[in-house]
């Protein structure tokens, strides 16, 4: 299905130039090679994902110099580190991805060629970009097939820290996810180097796992009995384990009868004294910083007394870490790419989907910064060099993540500048998070995913979203277009990802200012995956 059109992709994965032009808000520049020009209908009274509505919205945020990107998702082996390697799927050869990096007000112009043996898409966490652009299959766009290409080009509307990944199915825990760094053009931060430090739990290829055998063994539960899956994703290829040849795929894309490859991966009581007594389902064989495990760290190289602004991604698909950076205190400025008034802790808890940037000033000498997979008593490790020292063992468990001050965003202010102005809510929307591990049946409001599903808003109002959980295990929540504040107290910092407490309630503003359909889920793959999504509607 590779076509000639393909071949010019060769085996430069990602590539990039610069230059100026013109952004569009025409939605010109879809795909071709297979990839549809237009995403699925609105139904009627709703805003169309290429409506006028969006294209208007677009228009007003302007053109902006165009930074051109080609980015091909492949089946590749990834090296772990230590002599492990794994088969999987990435962008290009690499884990994480290459960086994707533009300035405020940029048009992206990104080219993604798919190479899997499956349909993949492409989402922008955290972006408030036109809606037709998201990456949502059957939602905002079509799906990319196999051998196909699209063409993603939208305004970069704000500065942050960002990553991009698939909305297709269980792909995020593979390999495909890369960090997108929008730079500030008046940056008022001064630091003297940047560590862009990604975290990921990992299974895919050890020993024959995968992550649609993951799922499928979770849909069992924990009485033995399946259920039907609301996401609408199915036949996802299957990849090989460390050593011998890919099986072959069957007529759907797997590799064999769903749930054949591997060994169990459920987790049993992984109890956490911030998360509560079920803080992840999944028992990954490894925990990766920058895609390496914690016997052959990365390493970041700086001199004593500098300033760095370490922008931290948790791309995990089941697991919340606790990091500290053994030796030094974080000072947090970012959530979620936007400002916050700073605050000094010893740790910080981040949820998946979840992003933080800190400024630390290095030490002399040699320092294990650590994410401690929270409750699942293990962790990933990077180290930070500035002197000369041994590097630390795999082991190291820093005295500031074990018994100092862990910081949660319920505890952050926004930054004046960013906090969401006082204003009663024009419209609540209630929504409650239901579902259990018996029978894996997670979803809102009692009802799997389906792309049909709305609820309404209109532009310009001020919306406030309640999510009442009422599950014994926390959610990590994320709504696509727009960040929100939470409503916990007067100037709650501005993000688009916030955790859920077990039997617990979230409150979160947003003012409704990007038309289109928007996806809100649960950041928790498998969880996502067994049906806790659905829509948010702009009415037209």
């Amino acid at each position: 299905m590779l076509g000639a059109g393909l071949a010019v992709a060769g085996t430069a994965a990602l590539s990039a130039c610069s230059g100026s032009g013109s952004g569009s808000a025409s939605g010109s520049g879809h795909g071709g090679h297979g990839a549809s020009a237009a995403p699925p209908s609105a139904p009627a009274g709703f805003v169309a994902p290429d409506g006028p509505e969006v294209a208007a919205a677009e228009a007003a945020r302007g053109p902006g110099p165009v930074r051109e990107v080609r980015l091909t998702a492949t089946a590749t082996t990834l090296d772990l580190g230590g002599g492990r390697t794994v088969k999987s799927w990435a962008y290009g050869d690499r884990l994480p991805g290459k960086e994707v990096r533009v300035t405020a007000g940029d048009t992206l112009a990104l080219t993604l060629a798919n190479h899997l043996p499956e349909a993949t898409s492409l989402h922008w966490h955290g972006l408030a970009l036109r809606n037709d652009m998201d990456g949502v299959p059957g939602l905002t766009q079509r799906d990319i097939k196999p051998g196909a290409e699209f063409a993603y080009r939208f305004t970069v509307p704000h500065p942050g820290t960002y990553w991009f990944h698939p909305h297709s199915g269980t792909q995020q825990d593979r390999g495909l996810y890369a960090p997108l760094i929008v730079d500030d053009p008046k940056e008022p931060l001064s630091y003297d180097k940047e560590w862009v430090v990604v975290l990921d739990d990992w299974l895919d290829g050890v020993d024959g796992s995968t992550p649609d055998a993951v799922l499928a063994e979770l849909r069992k539960g924990m009485g033995g009995g399946g259920m039907d899956h609301g996401g609408g994703h199915e036949g996802h290829g299957a990849v090989a384990g460390e050593s011998g040849p890919s099986p072959e795929p069957g007529p759907s894309g797997s590799s064999g009868p769903s749930g054949s490859s591997g060994p169990s991966r459920m987790m049993m009581g992984a109890r956490s004294d911030l998360l509560g007594d079920d803080a992840g389902d999944v028992a990954y064989p490894y925990y990766l910083v920058n895609g390496r495990t914690p016997e052959a760290p990365s390493e970041f190289r700086a001199k004593p007394g500098d300033r760095i602004r370490l922008r931290i991604v948790n791309a995990g698909g089941d697991t919340a870490f606790r990091v500290a950076l053994g030796g030094h205190r974080l000072t947090v400025t970012h959530t979620d790419g936007f400002p916050v008034r700073h605050a000094e802790t010893d740790a910080l808890l981040i949820g998946m989907g979840e992003r933080y940037d800190v400024l630390v000033t290095a030490g002399d000498g040699v320092f294990p910064l650590v994410a401690a997979a929270e409750g699942k008593k293990a962790a990933a490790l990077a180290v930070l060099r500035t002197g000369a020292g041994a590097a630390p063992a795999a082991s190291v468990r820093p005295g500031e993540l074990t018994s100092g001050r862990v910081l949660t965003a319920d505890r952050l202010k926004a930054d004046p500048s960013v906090a969401l102005a006082a204003r009663t809510p024009d419209r609540t929307v209630r929504i409650r998070l239901t579902g259990g591990m018996a029978r894996y049946d997670w979803a809102f409001d009692g009802k799997p995913y389906t792309a049909d599903q709305r609820h309404a808003v209109k532009a310009g109002e001020r919306v406030r979203l309640v999510f009442a959980n009422g599950t014994t295990m926390w959610h990590p929540l994320h709504l696509h277009g727009h960040t929100f504040a939470l409503a916990n107290a007067a100037g709650g910092p501005r993000k688009d990802t916030a955790v859920i407490l077990p039997n617990g309630t979230l409150t979160v503003d947003f003012d409704a200012d990007n038309p289109g359909l928007w996806m809100i889920h649960c950041h928790n793959v498998y969880h996502a995956e067994a049906g806790m999504m659905t829509v948010l509607g702009y009415r037209r």
